[in-house]
């Protein structure tokens, strides 16, 4: 829609500014004629042609010494006391169309030459040329009507990129109702209860949003190979960029990730994962926040904030790069909670098990397993709970050395939180990730 309005745009301003510059050019042009005629009236010009042989000579205002306006030696001649009448209008001289022009070209400033022919052509066209008054000049006669038929043109294509535009909103906004009706009737017909059913409003509403009504992989995927994949090559590659763990990659690689991605939709409040359950895909976040909890021990929970260019599933590439490789699907070591709304795309299991397949020599590196350890939010969170317990063994060898009075009777002194913290260090040391070259 937008590529419409602006194709709309441009054509107008185009036809503005070649109305407004043929005008002006006639303008000048029956300026001469006015001149021309009002010397072989008075009969007092040297020559019948007002212009020389290579420019025309007009320069207002005229000097006294009439040899300073020559173009070249052949130089047409008239007197001073012609100019007021042909620039003026108020001869007998009939200007039509082009009497609002007069001012415009006995100017001297550049701004009103160019600007002026542009207005004009915009108030010609956009009335369809109800405000010309033409003469009998056969020439003055054909330029009016081709004004008034270009101004019915363009009226004509506006009204038609209106209509097209509203077709479009309103072909998706019928899409969209009847999408909420047939769910609202199913949502009935099996008595879900409120909670469910204002959740599935929620994220109906998101989703329609984020992808506007077009189910851009439902419309291509019965295209040829070739061109489906150049086509989600257009329209992923640069998200698939964003993604730090493809940085560096292969543009053949990237072809084949392009060609086998999902877009996704998550709703604020859902769970994308939870902790124990197989992870299926691997989903790449474009917009939105994730958080990740990851329960340590009882009581105690480690959270972690994902943001755009984060991702999660990273189980399932050590999964694909396993030798011996196992069937059976990792489990999830955190849950997943959509904090916002977010759009993100994914590749399922069997996808990234074929790419991981035929270009191992790409993953099997250590540059991609420092990548990974670094935007993994599992090897985020043992990174954080081996820092803090190295940071309270630190504090408790300074301590130590302190003068400290003996803790209230039943309060928990630091001794206690730093052996409940090698506790808990110890037991999470246990689910330490693994990567698939260890």
């Amino acid at each position: 829609m937008v590529g419409i309005w602006s194709e709309s745009i441009c054509l107008f301003h185009c036809f503005f500014q070649i109305a407004g510059g043929c005008w002006y050019v006639l303008a000048i042009q029956r300026v001469a004629s006015c001149l021309q005629s009002e010397c072989e009236i008075k009969n007092n010009c040297n020559l019948m042609s007002l212009a020389c042989s290579k420019e025309m000579c007009f320069h207002f205002p005229w000097s006294s010494d009439m040899t300073a306006l020559a173009c070249d030696t052949n130089l047409t001649s008239f007197s001073q006391q012609n100019v007021p009448d042909c620039l003026s209008g108020n001869g007998a001289f009939a200007y039509g169309i082009y009497k609002g022009a007069l001012p415009v070209i006995s100017s001297n400033s550049l701004a009103v030459k160019i600007l002026y022919p542009i207005f004009w052509g915009l108030m010609t066209l956009s009335t369809f040329g109800n405000d010309l008054e033409p003469t009998s000049n056969w020439l003055e006669v054909i330029f009016s009507i081709i004004n008034v038929l270009s101004g019915l043109m363009l009226f004509t294509l506006l009204i038609g990129n209106i209509q097209v535009f509203l077709h479009a909103v309103l072909a998706r906004k019928r899409k969209m109702q009847l999408r909420f009706r047939d769910m609202e009737w199913w949502m009935r017909r099996r008595q879900l209860p409120s909670r469910l059913r204002q959740r599935v409003r929620k994220y109906e509403r998101e989703r329609w949003a984020a992808i506007t009504g077009d189910e851009e992989m439902e419309m291509i995927k019965d295209l040829p190979e070739g061109l489906r994949r150049d086509i989600k090559r257009y329209l992923c590659l640069e998200l698939v960029k964003q993604v730090p763990l493809f940085h560096g990659m292969d543009e053949l690689i990237l072809d084949n990730i392009c060609d086998r991605l999902r877009p996704l939709v998550f709703c604020g409040g859902e769970k994308v994962i939870r902790e124990g359950d197989p992870v299926q895909r691997m989903v790449f976040i474009l917009q939105g926040r994730l958080r990740s909890t990851q329960p340590l021990t009882k009581g105690v929970v480690a959270e972690c904030v994902l943001g755009a260019g984060s991702f999660l599933g990273d189980e399932l590439l050590s999964w694909c790069l396993r030798r011996p490789f196992v069937d059976r699907l990792p489990a999830s070591s955190a849950t997943f909670e959509c904090v916002e709304a977010a759009q993100a795309f994914c590749l399922d299991a069997p996808d990234l098990r074929y790419i991981t397949e035929h270009f191992r020599y790409k993953f099997a590196n250590d540059k991609l397993k420092r990548t990974a350890r670094y935007y993994s939010s599992n090897w985020r969170t043992w990174a954080a709970v081996n820092v803090q317990l190295a940071w309270r063994r630190y504090r408790a060898r300074v301590m130590a050395t302190a003068v400290l009075p003996p803790p209230p009777a039943g309060a928990a002194g630091p001794e206690d939180g730093d052996r409940r913290l090698r506790h808990y260090a110890a037991m999470f040391m246990s689910l330490r990730p693994h990567d698939h070259l260890e």
